[in-house]
């Protein structure tokens, strides 16, 4: 008689509730929004580790006369390094492109210093 007593309440307990339902809905929330990656003031970011070296890229022939290749470059996503290819881009009068960077902080973490058209 006691074992079965212990059963029923285990079975009451495991009976979904609005009440059971909403704290499992909080720490459900609670867990996954630790696993949110926000980069870092201004918008720099900021990896662990150097990133791999540069791949061997097939530039193939430009799609018109003046275009460039934009080389490819790893990006740091999730937590990891993810590279993204090169592709062809027009001229803008006036401008120059400057490279994706990769450089090492003061503090030992890499920064990437986005490619940007500068001017001159």
């Amino acid at each position: 008689m006691f074992a079965q007593l212990r059963v029923n309440r285990q079975e009451e307990w495991m009976k979904p509730g609005p009440m059971r339902i909403s704290v499992a809905g909080a720490l459900l929330s609670v867990v996954l929004s630790g696993c949110v990656v926000a980069p870092a003031p201004g918008g720099v970011v900021v990896a662990a580790y150097a990133p791999p070296p540069v791949p061997y890229e097939v530039v193939g022939v430009a799609p018109a006369p003046g275009y460039f290749w934009v080389g490819g470059a790893w990006f740091w996503e999730g937590g990891r390094y993810a590279w993204h290819r090169g592709y062809w881009q027009a001229p803008r009068p006036g401008y120059h492109w400057v490279p994706h960077a990769w450089a090492q902080g003061p503090n030992g973490g890499w920064h990437q210093r986005p490619g940007h058209w500068a001017a001159g």
